[in-house]
């Protein structure tokens, strides 16, 4: 079933997404400070493409490095990329088969306004990566 969800996710709104991240993520990585927040939207990129199956938990190793980093990101790229998830998500939802799609899309946007301190595991083991 995930596989399937994954496939009509990738046409309707996962493609368009994942180029959203891609350039975000160039566009941070031409600088040498951002890099390290080009990696995480790249990261992310990856998740916004192939969505079902996966889930994002906090890393309680993170500290306050990744806190400063999530401010920085949600002023150089994360409010952008959450406008993006939340336009694609009423879209879809104007629809009833797109309901799950663009709930889904709303369920991106905290990941998309504040990627760094979380790991993206499998569903069937959110716990393994603690």
């Amino acid at each position: 079933m995930k596989t399937i969800l994954n496939v009509i996710w990738l046409i309707l709104s996962g493609f368009w997404l994942f180029l959203g991240y891609l350039l975000a993520g160039v566009l941070l990585c031409i600088t040498v400070i951002g890099i390290p927040f080009g990696v995480a939207a790249f990261r992310i990129g990856v998740f916004a493409l192939w969505p079902f199956g996966y889930t994002t938990v906090e890393r309680r190793d993170a500290g306050a490095p990744s806190c400063l980093g999530n401010v920085l990101w949600l002023v150089l790229a994360g409010w952008w990329l959450a406008i993006g998830h939340i336009v694609t998500g009423f879209l879809l939802c104007l629809t009833i088969i797109g309901i799950p799609f663009g709930i889904a899309n709303f369920k991106l946007i905290p990941v998309s306004l504040f990627p760094l301190g979380r790991e993206i595991v499998p569903t069937d083991r959110p716990f393994a990566a603690r």
